[in-house]
């Protein structure tokens, strides 16, 4: 049978405007998009009025804890958090317990994968050393073989540049990208949220902003001299954004991700000590927001990405101190887009189709989605006009380690069709 989505406002990175449309789907294909199609027999129709219809998204920075962590998070249940938040393909980083640091547990990591819904469209990255404990490379050569499409320590700032040279020489060789998470640990120490006014104010031990951007810097040098693509992760101040600004016109292959929550929050948000505000890089301030705003909407990101990275409620319910960095991303993210700019015509869907579906595809030599007549049916339906409370019972994700748990965003994803089937239907 054909669904036709009826009057939807189709959304394309191509442009800030929105184009009404009917979207017509047999099979796993759009086999037409016009301002009106009628008189298709053997038809279900779908009211789409008033309703945004887009290219799905994809994350090109995801921690699905497994193997070794299901207690946070497994990968059908990462799966399934990303169909609830309308992204339908991800990247695993390697943090894993055992490492995915070698070919053998690629191959078991993505027959894992398969299982879920969105099997085929899950990936791997491998570690860049062993154990990323930064000493010796890991098998780069036989991840690559096995299915990984990007080597990254994410987490853990590979110390030695000699080690990261190396590794960016194999890379290269390979054609993967490197993506750095970046950080001099000395600097930061035992930090456990930006140095600062509130740090001060909490007694909490800061992690100064110089500590990212000297990382940045040395990783871009080093990037410049071996020819790699360098992809720096979670990038949180507005220093660092102009090294990459920089970097990105003298020609180096330099691309770098921005998060929601480091458009969103800053350090005034953790004045109660929440550890849902606890994160590495950790937020910066109110200044560092708005440049980093400035430099999505001036084109300076590259992809938008979560760091979806779940932990049990009983490893967030310690103090601020001793609990661990991360929280979870991928079922807030669009909604939380949409909440806080885009219904406040800060940013346009166009930028957010590039930089949340079409460019991380690109990134990972992955064909877009575009809504266009013979292409993979593969979009969603969210509603500016219905709003949605981030309850533990509405997530899917295993962990509630996010900013917005209960809270209640305008905007909904109501519908996720992947590769022509409807997934999700609200």
């Amino acid at each position: 049978m054909k669904r036709l989505y009826h009057q939807a406002q189709i959304a394309s990175e191509d442009s800030s405007q929105l184009q009404l449309g009917d979207v017509l789907v047999e099979g796993d294909r759009i086999i037409g998009v016009a301002p009106t199609i009628s008189g298709v027999s053997d038809c279900e129709v779908i009211d789409c009025q008033g309703r945004i219809l887009m290219p799905a998204m994809f994350d090109i920075h995801v921690h699905a804890r497994e193997p070794g962590h299901e207690d946070k998070e497994n990968i059908g249940s990462c799966a399934e958090a990303a169909i609830n938040g309308g992204v339908t393909g991800f990247v695993m980083m390697a943090n894993t317990s055992p490492t995915i640091d070698n070919a053998g547990v690629v191959r078991t990591v993505l027959e894992s994968a398969r299982r879920a819904r969105i099997g085929s469209s899950i990936y791997v990255a491998g570690a860049i050393t062993k154990g990323r404990k930064g000493e010796e490379l890991a098998g780069i050569a036989g991840m690559k073989s096995a299915g990984a499409v990007m080597l990254s320590d994410n987490g853990h700032a590979v110390d030695n540049p000699q080690v990261l040279r190396r590794a960016m020489e194999y890379a290269k060789h390979f054609d993967m990208p490197i993506a750095s998470h970046c950080e001099i640990k000395d600097l930061s120490g035992k930090g456990c949220m930006h140095e600062g006014k509130v740090s001060y104010a909490l007694g909490l031990p800061g992690m100064p902003s110089i500590s990212e951007e000297i990382g940045i810097s040395r990783d871009v040098r080093l990037a410049e001299y071996t020819g790699v693509h360098l992809n720096i992760q979670h990038v949180t101040t507005a220093e660092g954004m102009s090294t990459i600004k920089r970097a990105k016109d003298r020609g180096i292959r330099v691309t770098c991700e921005i998060t929601p929550q480091h458009l969103i929050f800053n350090q005034e948000h953790i004045g109660n000590y929440d550890t849902n505000y606890k994160m590495n890089p950790p937020l910066r301030t109110a200044e560092d927001n708005a440049a980093l705003l400035n430099g999505l909407k001036d084109g300076w990101f590259d992809v938008i990405v979560t760091d979806h990275s779940p932990h049990t409620p009983f490893e967030k319910n310690q103090d601020f101190a001793s609990a661990p960095f991360g929280i979870t991303g991928l079922e807030t993210a669009l909604p939380s887009l949409f909440h806080h700019f885009v219904s406040k015509g800060i940013l346009d869907w166009g930028l957010i189709v590039k930089r949340y579906s079409a460019e991380p595809r690109r990134m990972m030599k992955l064909a877009p989605v575009p809504v266009k007549e013979g292409g993979l049916a593969e979009f969603i339906v969210f509603n500016p006009e219905r709003s949605m409370t981030f309850t533990q019972d509405f997530m899917k994700s295993k962990s509630i380690n996010t900013p917005f748990i209960d809270q209640t965003l305008k905007g909904m994803v109501e519908r996720v069709i992947y590769r022509g089937e409807e997934l999700l239907v609200r």
